[in-house]
């Protein structure tokens, strides 16, 4: 997968050596683009082709993430760490305050955009959430306001990623030799159906896995022991930690002001950002996964979705408006899955907002 229309670069802000994918034209729209965890800006390589044309594209690589600079991630900022990096990227390109920003993240890149216009919401003219990370974090919580099981917050943290993954991950794994295998969970979980990948990009999206940076500073991070089930809680360094609830609470985003629009984009079956994630301890655990589960009225599946949707609408009462476009037949990345149909929607999207 190599397009014409994109070009890459490596920018010094003061804070990072930043990785980054552009494409398109001076004046248009600048429209950024936020990967999520275990994956660089070359997932967004199809849709920035797509929408070149129309738009000026700036997709980052975070911090220990593809070819940007491994840096310890403090995960006592939540995903701070990553929303300033942005704006230091922002200041050392040019875009000033005067340059509306479209801003568009997937999975934990959601998290971070929306941390982002908690930060600085006059920079944001919209934001498109791809099968974002649930506002209350990853793990740990109960019900639509995002309750927590336990007041350490267990379950959730660097501790919870899957070792076996982990691991490949570090060894550089370009195998399918187990369920755990990077290729693998890309096949089963990154999407709905295997097909859905292009055999052409397949190569390149596990580089963009394997080149996460591995270790207690970044992935997963640090881990603490716990009384409580699952009997791990969370550490202080690194991704997974970043967006525990511990430290990641983006409910305040309800209440920002100004208040741009938003486009919530997502797979009907996404196994990973979901009620029902497969990534999440609470269903593993309902489903005999994971040992000692304390039952349904202890521990519950985290209402991911659901959680979204209630801040969501907390932030339309307050003012704010969204948009909710579900795929049918459509995993955890609704940009590779059905390119040409989400490129049309952000298209129409940032033309109005």
């Amino acid at each position: 997968m190599r397009h014409s229309e994109i070009e890459e670069f490596d920018v010094e802000t003061g804070r990072l050596r930043t990785h980054v994918r552009a494409a398109g034209r001076e004046g248009a729209p600048t429209v950024i683009l936020l990967h999520g965890n275990v994956a660089s800006s070359r997932y967004y390589e199809r849709l920035m082709a797509t929408l070149a044309p129309g738009m000026r594209l700036i997709a980052p690589d975070l911090r220990g993430f593809g070819l940007s600079a491994v840096a310890p991630v403090n995960a006592l900022k939540g995903v701070g760490d990553f929303s300033q990096d942005l704006l230091a990227l922002f200041t050392a390109l040019g875009l000033e305050d005067g340059n509306p920003l479209h801003v568009i993240g997937w999975s934990l890149g959601g998290g971070v955009a929306m941390q982002l216009a908690i930060d600085e919401p006059e920079r944001v003219a919209s934001l498109t959430l791809l099968a974002p990370m649930s506002p209350f974090g990853f793990g740990g919580t109960r019900g639509v306001d995002g309750h927590p099981h336990w007041e350490d917050f267990a379950g959730s943290g660097g501790g919870t990623a899957n070792a076996d993954l982990v691991g490949r991950l570090g060894s550089g794994d370009r195998s399918a030799e187990a369920p755990t295998s990077p290729r693998a969970v890309m096949h089963a979980l990154y999407v709905h159906s295997p097909t859905a990948i292009p055999a052409e990009d397949e190569e390149d999206y596990l580089d963009g896995m394997l080149q996460t940076a591995i270790g207690d500073y970044n992935y997963p991070g640090d881990s603490s022991p716990s009384p409580n089930w699952p009997f791990v809680a969370p550490g202080a360094h690194g991704v997974v930690n970043a967006i525990s609830p511990a430290y990641c609470n983006l409910s305040v985003f309800a209440e920002i002001d100004p208040r741009p629009p938003v486009l919530w984009i997502r797979g009907e079956d996404d196994m990973i950002v979901s009620d029902h994630s497969f990534s999440e301890l609470g269903h593993l655990g309902s489903l005999g996964l994971v040992p000692g589960w304390p039952g349904e009225e202890t521990y519950p599946p985290q209402p991911m979705v659901s959680q979204t949707r209630y801040v969501l609408d907390r932030y339309r009462q307050a003012g704010g408006t969204y948009r909710e476009e579900v795929f049918a037949g459509c995993g955890h990345s609704p940009h590779i899955e059905h390119p040409r149909a989400v490129a049309e929607l952000i298209e129409a999207f940032v033309r109005t907002a």
